[in-house]
């Protein structure tokens, strides 16, 4: 029942945003009562700690699979994002911006356990990249690594950009397209260039 409380919970709240779901609102989804609910979580701060984690493990196991590929770094790159895009899709509006604004220690804490999670597959593409020799040898892994993150999580920064799900997409390939570009070397932005053709987004 936890499981399932965790899984509709992170539906919800993609969908409608942390602030917005009630428990209410999981108890009627679910057709169970809210001490059901209370029985596995103390309040809703804890439930939303829950299904983040869930969350993040899904998305990391799934970007694990994909980096167990065949693909170049480049193509691995558009293939992660792909998995991104497809957890986010069904928003209404910023889960991430509701998440800081009304639960702004959790956002945190969350933000810190996020790059903790995936700084290792984002160093291992630029590395991979570099042997490949798409990617550019005298680039600082370490600092490219954070700049990258930052640059993923300012694409759902409403203050940056107004949350659009027709437009979001289109944000986030030009976020992955500056990142690949600035790294790239001219045999990478030749695949580059391909995959921007592929993934085109009108």
């Amino acid at each position: 029942m936890k499981e399932l409380i965790i899984k509709k919970a992170g539906e919800s709240f993609l969908k409608y945003g942390f602030k917005s779901v009630t428990m209410d609102d999981i108890a009627n989804d679910l057709g169970i009562s809210k001490k059901t609910i209370y029985k596995h979580f103390k309040n809703k701060v804890e439930l939303v700690e829950n299904t983040i984690s869930y969350l993040h493990e899904m998305v990391l196991n799934t970007v694990l699979f994909v980096c167990n590929k065949e693909y170049n770094a480049i193509q691995e790159n558009f293939e992660i994002k792909k998995i991104f895009s497809k957890v986010f899709e069904h928003a209404d509006n910023s889960p991430m911006y509701q998440l800081q604004k009304y639960y702004p220690k959790t956002h945190s804490k969350i933000i810190k356990n996020e790059f903790s999670m995936f700084k290792d597959c984002i160093l291992k593409n630029i590395e991979k990249g570099v042997d490949e020799g798409i990617y550019r040898k005298n680039i600082d892994r370490e600092l490219t690594t954070k700049f990258y993150f930052s640059l993923m999580m300012s694409v759902h920064d409403t203050n940056l950009h107004a949350y659009n799900k027709s437009t979001i997409k289109k944000i986030e390939l030009k976020a992955l397209e500056y990142h690949i570009r600035a790294i790239a070397t001219l045999k990478g932005l030749k695949i580059l260039e391909e995959q921007l053709e592929k993934n085109s987004i009108t």
